[in-house]
């Protein structure tokens, strides 16, 4: 005798292993800090090298402050202690909640795998070196979008998913009404 399986089981896609938390984000903090050396190595502090005219250039800055240069003009005293230990924090506790997901639940696993790499990447600057390297100017004309690094970019990708799960888009194109 079989005991009926419930329908939202049988539809459930097959659940990924818990090696996607561990991987993606060692993944993102190698390669993250292998291009942030390649900068210091090769681009002097303040320089910029061209890669696409009038769109993209490689400048190498410090940011000593948080997001998007937050407090980075700011002279506080203990800014970059403070700094770390609220982004340990943070790191904590995403650690500690996406442990509680179960396992069926990519999307946020992967959301919060790439912001783990992107987090940890720039926490290991601002331990090692005082302050994190960003890299990437995007602009337009005489706008420039504050530079970045690929932590960042990791750590966007990630609330993006995050976004999109929240929003319930799922592998299915459509849903019926």
């Amino acid at each position: 005798m079989t005991l009926p399986v419930p329908e939202e089981i049988v539809s459930r896609p097959p659940a990924l292993p818990r090696r996607l938390e561990l991987w993606l984000p060692i993944a993102i903090v190698v390669f993250d800090q292998i291009t942030k050396a390649l900068v210091r190595s090769m681009v002097p502090l303040g320089s910029s090298v061209v890669v696409v005219p009038g769109l993209m250039n490689l400048t190498h800055v410090q940011n000593t402050g948080a997001a998007f240069g937050f407090l980075n003009a700011s002279d506080i005293p203990f800014k970059t202690v403070a700094i770390t230990v609220i982004a340990l924090g943070a790191i904590v506790w995403v650690a500690v909640y996406t442990a509680g997901l179960a396992r069926h639940q990519f999307l946020p696993r992967l959301g919060l795998a790439f912001i783990m790499g992107g987090a940890v990447g720039n926490l290991l600057d601002r331990v090692v070196v005082g302050s994190v390297v960003d890299f990437v100017d995007v602009y337009w004309r005489t706008y420039h979008f504050w530079a970045f690094n690929a932590a960042d970019s990791a750590i966007t990708v990630g609330v993006a998913i995050m976004i999109l799960d929240m929003l319930g888009v799922r592998a299915h194109a459509s849903k019926t009404v």
